[in-house]
C-alpha cells in the first residue's frame, strides 16, 4: 500500500524502515511542503503520517483510497477531522508516549526561569565568574504556587513534580475536571481562569488548541497574572495572543517566560512575528522539542507503527485519546475500516 509521511525532518527510522520492510510504498515529505504538492502526493495514498503539516480537507479529498490519518504526536488541530470522518477515514493519534517527558521539559523551564540560568551561563561563557549581585538574584520554587492551565496527564506529572517534589501550592484551570479529582492528586481547582492567573507565580499551558482555546491566553489574562509570575508554554503556541505576550514582556506586566512552542514554526531569528523573542535575559526559548527524547522517541515509533498496521489490516484501531474529535461516533456508517470506540483512560 501507499503510505505518506509528511515532516520528515523528525527523523522516524524505525516506522520507516518497518513500513518499507513490510512492502508498502512509503513517500516521505518535508516540512512545509505546500498544499498543492501535498494534493499531488497523496493520490493513491492508503494512509497518510503526519506530524505538522495541515491536512486539509481538499488534501482528503484527493486521497481518494485513504484509510486512514495518523498523527505521530498528540495535538490534532491541523487535521480538518470532520472532513475526514465524513469521508470514514479513521484519525488517530499517540497521545501517551510524552506524558513524563513534555512535563520534565516544562518543569526545566520553570526551574531555569525561577534560577536565572539562561542569563547567568551567558555570564559565565562571556566572562568566566558572576558575584552574587542583584541581576543574578534567583527564586525558589517551594513555597511558591503553581498554576496549571489545563489538567490532562501532561499537567498531573507537573503537578506530581511541583507538588510533592518542590512542595509548591499547585491550583490547576479545566471546566472538564472535577475538584474531586484535583483534590486527590493534591491540587486546588480554580473554577475561574483568571482567579488561577492572579493567584499563581508560575503558569503552565497544558490544555489542547481548540477554536474555544485558541488565544485563550491574551492581553486580559496577562495582565490578571503577578508582575513577578512566569508564564510557560510547553502545549501550543496558538494558545497565547503571542502580539500580548510581547507587549507584557516589554511592559514588565509579567516577569519572563519559558517557550517550547510558536504560533507559527519554525521560530527566526529574522523576519519572525516572534522574532523580538530573542536576546532577552527573561525568556528562554526552546525549538518545539520537549518530547525529544531516546525513550519518548521510542514509544512514540512503537505505537504509531501498531496504528498503522491497525489501519492497513483493516483491525480494530486503538483511539487512547479523549479528545471528543476523535470520536469514531462522527465517522460514516457505511464505512467500518478499523475503527472502534475510545477506551477510557
Amino acid at each position: 500500500m501507499k503510505i505518506v509521511r509528511t515532516d520528515r525532518e523528525l527523523e522516524t527510522p524505525h516506522i520507516d524502515g518497518t513500513l518499507r520492510a513490510a512492502g508498502h510504498e512509503l513517500v516521505l515529505l518535508p516540512d512545509g511542503t505546500a498544499e498543492d504538492d501535498l494534493v499531488d502526493a497523496v493520490g493513491g495514498a492508503d494512509l497518510i503520517l503526519m506530524c505538522y503539516t495541515p491536512i486539509t480537507a481538499r488534501v482528503i479529498r484527493a486521497a481518494e483510497s485513504l484509510k486512514g490519518i495518523v498523527k505521530y504526536g498528540v495535538g490534532v488541530d491541523a487535521i480538518d477531522i470532520p472532513a475526514a470522518h465524513g469521508r470514514g477515514v479513521q484519525v488517530v493519534n499517540i497521545p501517551e508516549y510524552a506524558e513524563e517527558t513534555v512535563a520534565e521539559g516544562a518543569f526545566a523551564l520553570m526551574i531555569a526561569l525561577a534560577k536565572k540560568l539562561a542569563p547567568l551561563n551567558a555570564k559565565m561563557q562571556a566572562e568566566g565568574w558572576a558575584w552574587p549581585q542583584p541581576p543574578w538574584l534567583g527564586g525558589d520554587i517551594a513555597g511558591k504556587t503553581v498554576g496549571l492551565v489545563g489538567f490532562g496527564k501532561i499537567a498531573r506529572s507537573m503537578a506530581r513534580m511541583a507538588g510533592a517534589g518542590f512542595r509548591a501550592r499547585v491550583l490547576a484551570y479545566d471546566p472538564n475536571v472535577s475538584g474531586e479529582a484535583m483534590t486527590e492528586a493534591g491540587v486546588e481547582k480554580r473554577d475561574h481562569l483568571l482567579d488561577l492567573l492572579a493567584e499563581s507565580d508560575f503558569v503552565s499551558l497544558h490544555c489542547v488548541l481548540t477554536n474555544q482555546s485558541r488565544g485563550l491566553i491574551g492581553r486580559r489574562e496577562l495582565s490578571a497574572m503577578k508582575p513577578s509570575a512566569f508564564l510557560i508554554n510547553t502545549a501550543r503556541g496558538a494558545l497565547v495572543h503571542e502580539a500580548a505576550l510581547l507587549d507584557a514582556l516589554d511592559n514588565g506586566t509579567i516577569a519572563g517566560a519559558g517557550l517550547d512552542v510558536f504560533s507559527a514554526e519554525p521560530l527566526s531569528r529574522h523576519r519572525h512575528p516572534m522574532s523580538p523573542l530573542f536576546g532577552r535575559d527573561n525568556v528562554i526559548l526552546t525549538p518545539h522539542l520537549t518530547f525529544y527524547t531516546a525513550e519518548a522517541m521510542h514509544r512514540l515509533e512503537a505505537e504509531t507503527l501498531e496504528r498503522c498496521f491497525e489501519i492497513l489490516e483493516g483491525r480494530e484501531v486503538q483511539i487512547k485519546s479523549l479528545d471528543p474529535r476523535l470520536s469514531t461516533a462522527k465517522m460514516s456508517d457505511q464505512d467500518n475500516r478499523g475503527t472502534s470506540a475510545a477506551p477510557k483512560e
